[in-house]
C-alpha cells in the first residue's frame, strides 16, 4: 500500500509541475520509484525463496517411515507354491494398525496346523459382511489353496474374497477359439480308447476341418457329416463344431492321464475363455464345467486349477439361481475341496444337498435315478402347467420349482444328502449319441454302482427313488453289490426304495417299438423293457427273493393315463400290472408316465406320500 501511495504522490508531482522548470525533480522522483520498487521486489524474492526451501524440508519424509507405511499396504509373501503352503507359516510377525488385526489372526489361524481352527477360521470369514474392500482383498492374496475353496463352498461368502481370473494368454496370429481347440483335443492319445472317444474324437476333428475350410472361403463337404449341421446352425457352423470338441473332451477328462495333457497344452485357460465367451449358452458352459470337474478328480492339478483362476469362476457360479449351473458347480468345488470332503463326484453325479459347507451333520442319502430320455434335473420339476410357464412365476421357488428334491426335500429333511445321477439313454438308435454304444441295463448298473460307491453311497442309510427304467437299474445295481464283498455297505444300509411307474414286468413303449422295428430301430434299453425279455423276468424274479430276504421298505407309484410320445402316438407306457413289483403299496395316480414324478405343488398328495415314506423308513435314523 505505501508503495503504491508513492508512486501516486510521485505521478501527480509530475503531472502538475511546469516542464521547463521542474525537469530536475522529475528525474529525481523516477530514480526514487526505481530504487523503490527493485528494493522491493529483491526482498520479496529472497522471501519466497526461503520460504519454499523451508516448506520442501517440512514436507521430506522419513524413508523408514514410509518403508513401514509400505509393509501395511501391502502384503509381502516369500514365493512358496501352493502345494507346500499347507505347511508354511507366512506369519511370523506383521506390523498393522489395531482394526486389521482381526484379518491377520484369520488368516493365521486359517493355515494352522488345527483342522477344527482351519475350519472355524474359514467360517468365520464367510460371515463377516463388514470389512472394506482393501480387507477382502488382503484375504484374497495371502489364503491358502485350502481356506480358499473352503470360501468359495461357504454359503455366505462375499465374492469379493475372489480375485478375477488372471489375463489369459492371447490367441495365436490368424488362430480363432475353434482352432485351438481343435489342436488341444489332437494333442490327446487317439489310441487304446474307448470305442464312443475315438467316436467323438474323429467326428469333432472332421467337424472342425470342414469348419475351417468353410472360413478360408472352401465349401461344406456336401454328403458328409457336415451338411446337416451346417443347415441346423445357419450361418454359425462354428458353435456346433464347439459342442464337438467339448463333447470330446468330456470323454477325455474321465482319463487321469489325459486330463494332465489337457493342463500342459494349455486346456484350463482356453476353456475359460471359452466359458467367458458364451455367457449365453448355458450348455457350452455345463460341458466346460463337466470337464473341469472331472480334471479336478485329480489332486495334483488342484493347484493348478486354482492358479488359472477357475475358483473365482466356480464361486459365482454356486451362487447363481439356475439349478443345473450351481450344482455343475458345486460338484467340482466338492472335488476340489479336500478338507472336508473324502468323497469324489464322479460325471454325473450331482449333490442336490448340501451343496455348501455345513454344519449340519449328515444322516442319511436319498439317491434320485432318472429314467429312459430324463435327466438329473429335469425329471424331477414340478409339474408343468400353462400358469407356470410364466418368467415371473418361474423366478419363484416358493410357487414353482425346476428341481423339487433340492428345494422342497431339502428343506423338509435337512439332515440328508440328496443326490440325482445322470446317464445318456435314447429311444431309438436313430438318435443315440454315439452309435457303437449299446449299454444294457447290467452295463450301465455296474457303472453307476462304482460311481456312487466313489462319491460314499453306503457310509449312511441310503433311500432309492426312481422313476421308470431307473428303477431297473436300482435293482440292478443292489443285486450286483451283493455279489461284491467291496460293495457290502451298500446293501447292509439300504433302507427303501420308492418306484415312480417302474416296468418290472415290462412297457408297452417297448412292445410298439418292436412292431414298428423297421422303422424306428429300437436301442438296446427299449429292447430290454420288452414284456418277453429274460433278462427282464430273472432281474424281476431274483430281486423280489432279494427284496424280502433283506425287508427292503417298498412304495410303488403308477401312472393311469396314457402319455403322448409325439404329436401322433398315445401310449399308457407302463400298467398297472406291470407297475406292481410283488412288495410294497402300490398307488394308482392320476397323471401320465411323464408326470408320476413330477407333484404339482408341494402340498400334492405325490410329494406328501414320497417325504412321508422317506421320514418313516429313516425315523430311527434322522433320531441318532
Amino acid at each position: 500500500m505505501s508503495l503504491a501511495a508513492y508512486c501516486v504522490i510521485c505521478c501527480r508531482r509530475i503531472g502538475t509541475s511546469i516542464p521547463p522548470l521542474k525537469s530536475i525533480t522529475y528525474w529525481r522522483d523516477i530514480r526514487n520509484i526505481i530504487k523503490f520498487t527493485g528494493s522491493l521486489i529483491l526482498g520479496g524474492s529472497l522471501f519466497l525463496t526461503y520460504e519454499i526451501l523451508a516448506l520442501k524440508k517440512s514436507l521430506t519424509l522419513d524413508t523408514q517411515v514410509v518403508e513401514r507405511e509400505k509393509m501395511k499396504s501391502y502384503i509381502y509373501l516369500q514365493t512358496v507354491s501352493l502345494d507346500k503352503r499347507e505347511n508354511y507359516d507366512t506369519f511370523s510377525t506383521v506390523d498393522v494398525e489395531d482394526h486389521e488385526c482381526a484379518v491377520w489372526l484369520l488368516l493365521r489361524k486359517s493355515q494352522s496346523g488345527d483342522r477344527a481352527a482351519r475350519l472355524q477360521a474359514v467360517q468365520e470369514m464367510s460371515e463377516t459382511h463388514h470389512w472394506q474392500d482393501y480387507q477382502y482383498r488382503i484375504i484374497a492374496q495371502a489364503c491358502d489353496l485350502r481356506t480358499l475353496i473352503g470360501l468359495a463352498r461357504s454359503k455366505e461368502s462375499d465374492l469379493r474374497f475372489f480375485l478375477p481370473p488372471p489375463p489369459l494368454p492371447s490367441l495365436k496370429e490368424d488362430s480363432s477359439i475353434e482352432e485351438e481347440l481343435r489342436q488341444l483335443l489332437a494333442s490327446l492319445p487317439q489310441t487304446e480308447l474307448d470305442e464312443c472317444i475315438q467316436y467323438f474324437t474323429s467326428l469333432a476333428l472332421s467337424e472342425s476341418s470342414q469348419s475351417l475350410a468353410a472360413q478360408k472361403g472352401g465349401l461344406w463337404c456336401f454328403g458328409g457329416n457336415g451338411l446337416p449341421y451346417a443347415e441346423s446352425f445357419g450361418e454359425v457352423p462354428s458353435a456346433t463344431v464347439e459342442m464337438f470338441c467339448l463333447e470330446a473332451l468330456v470323454k477325455h477328462s474321465e482319463i487321469s492321464t489325459h486330463c494332465d495333457k489337457i493342463e500342459a497344452n494349455g486346456g484350463l485357460q482356453l476353456l475359460q475363455r471359452l466359458y467367458q465367451l458364451h455367457k449365453d449358452c448355458p450348455k457350452v458352459q455345463r460341458n466346460i464345467m463337466r470337464i473341469i470337474g472331472n480334471m479336478a478328480l485329480n489332486e495334483h492339478l488342484h493347484s493348478t486349477i486354482v492358479r488359472s483362476g477357475w475358483v473365482s469362476i466356480l464361486a459365482e457360479a454356486m451362487k447363481s439361481q439356475r439349478i443345473m449351473e450351481a450344482s455343475h458347480a458345486a460338484r467340482t468345488l466338492a472335488n476340489l475341496d479336500r478338507e472336508t470332503m473324502q468323497e469324489k463326484y464322479q460325471d454325473g453325479v450331482y449333490v442336490l444337498h448340501p451343496q455348501y459347507r455345513t454344519s449340519q451333520p449328515i444322516k442319511a442319502d436319498v439317491l434320485f435315478i432318472h429314467g429312459l430320455m430324463g435327466a438329473a434335473f429335469k425329471t424331477w420339476r414340478q409339474q408343468d402347467t400353462e400358469q407356470v410357464l410364466t418368467e415371473k412365476i418361474l423366478e419363484d421357488e416358493g410357487r414353482y420349482t425346476t428341481c423339487w428334491p433340492k428345494t422342497w426335500l431339502a428343506r423338509d429333511c435337512p439332515a440328508l444328502r440328496i443326490i440325482s445321477v445322470e446317464y445318456d439313454t435314447s429311444l431309438s438308435d436313430w438318435r443315440t449319441r454315439c452309435p457303437m454304444e449299446r449299454k444294457s441295463i447290467a452295463f450301465r448298473s455296474n457303472e453307476l454302482l462304482r460311481k456312487l460307491r466313489a462319491a460314499g453311497v453306503g457310509d449312511r442309510p441310503v433311500i432309492w427313488v426312481s422313476h421308470s427304467m431307473g428303477g431297473l437299474l436300482v435293482k440292478k445295481m443292489l443285486l450286483e453289490a451283493s455279489k461284491k464283498p467291496e460293495m457290502s455297505a451298500v446293501i447292509n444300509n439300504t433302507r427303501g426304495i420308492i418306484f415312480y411307474s417302474v416296468p418290472h414286468h415290462g412297457s408297452h413303449l417297448a412292445e410298439y417299438s418292436v412292431n414298428i422295428r423297421y422303422l424306428l430301430f429300437p436301442s438296446l434299453e427299449v429292447k430290454e423293457l420288452s414284456k418277453d425279455s429274460p433278462a427282464l423276468k430273472t432281474l424281476q424274479d431274483d430281486f423280489l427273493e432279494f427284496a424280502k430276504d433283506k425287508n427292503f421298505q417298498v412304495l410303488n407309484f403308477v401312472e393311469t393315463l396314457p402319455t403322448y410320445i409325439g404329436s401322433m402316438i398315445k401310449l399308457h407306457v407302463v400298467p398297472v400290472e406291470s407297475a406292481d413289483l410283488g412288495i410294497g403299496d402300490l398307488i394308482p395316480v392320476d397323471v401320465d408316465h411323464l408326470n408320476i414324478c413330477k407333484p404339482k405343488k408341494k402340498d400334492a398328495f405325490l410329494y406328501q406320500r414320497t417325504l412321508q415314506f422317506i421320514c418313516e423308513t429313516l425315523a430311527k435314523d434322522l433320531e441318532n
